[in-house]
């Protein structure tokens, strides 16, 4: 996500993300989303596989300008055991940032990754896109972002390569957090000095706690120590008018639980592995 200027934010409240599950867009689903891939009742302390090797089961797709589950141009593939963003499909790039979304929601929960940047960005994609990819944490549900929404209304954990930036910091499309006890009122803080090259293996984790704190590491390394995640209709990103909608029909301000998601920003990436370990509320 690009860097804006930051305005004071807002605080609201209400409840999250039943409103978000309730809203969903008419539209066809090739790729289609799994129901309940993994049960309620899961082990606790058990590393459980997101990602299972051979296909895209249990994600959904959405590019901006297309409809929910339109994997657009293949985007979102799976090549070798790996789950792929390609953009060798791609003549130019036209604003279609997309994401590739765990359809299901969770609360309290380590999520963790291997990841590569690899190959060359596609034509036309935003100097700021070189080398950048990121998860996306307490998102709300990919059925409630609008046609032409660009990014969900989440926590983003950025991944980089060098010389793009260093990995593991945070931005808030419609978002906000705290850091050191106070919110930042910005859309992306640096708070990592972690940098790694292309092509180079590299594990990410984000320990989630619901509304209480959110923890981002790269090589075991904390890059970020979040807190108290909300909804900010005030965010300089372009999302907040998404948050004020959401917020409108009767979303509210504490993020404690919401989707897991990753990019496809215009620069080629691969995961090896994408599994979650869930945490007691």
């Amino acid at each position: 996500m690009k860097r804006c200027a930051p305005p004071a934010a807002r605080l609201l409240r209400a409840r999250l993300p039943f409103v978000w599950l309730a809203l969903a867009l008419a539209a066809p689903m090739p790729l289609a989303l799994a129901q309940t891939p993994i049960p309620a009742d899961a082990p606790r302390g058990v590393w459980l596989p997101l990602f299972n090797g051979e296909n895209l089961d249990g994600w959904v797709a959405k590019f901006a300008g297309r409809p929910l589950g339109d994997n657009y141009r293949d985007t979102f593939r799976v090549e070798d055991g790996m789950l792929v963003v390609s953009y060798d499909g791609w003549d130019e790039f036209g604003g279609e940032f997309g994401h590739l979304f765990f359809d299901q929601p969770f609360s309290s929960y380590i999520v963790r990754a291997d990841y590569r940047f690899v190959g060359e960005q596609v034509p036309g994609g935003p100097d700021w896109g070189r080398l950048n990819n990121g998860l996306m944490l307490h998102s709300q549900a990919p059925q409630s972002m609008a046609l032409e929404q660009s990014f969900p209304v989440s926590i983003e954990l950025k991944l980089y390569a060098a010389p793009g930036g260093f990995s593991g910091n945070v931005c808030t499309p419609g978002t906000d957090v705290q850091i050191a006890g106070e919110y930042t009122h910005g859309h992306c803080v640096d708070t990592s000095t972690v940098s790694h090259g292309a092509n180079e293996w590299v594990t990410v984790e984000a320990e989630v706690r619901g509304h209480a704190s959110i923890v981002h590491r790269i090589n075991g390394v904390v890059t970020a120590e979040l807190a108290l995640p909300i909804l900010d209709v005030n965010d300089p990103s372009g999302e907040r008018a998404a948050t004020a909608r959401l917020v409108a029909e009767g979303s509210g301000v504490e993020l404690g639980s919401g989707y897991i998601a990753i990019q496809a920003e215009t620069h080629p990436i691969e995961f090896r592995r994408i599994e979650i370990l869930l945490l007691e509320e």
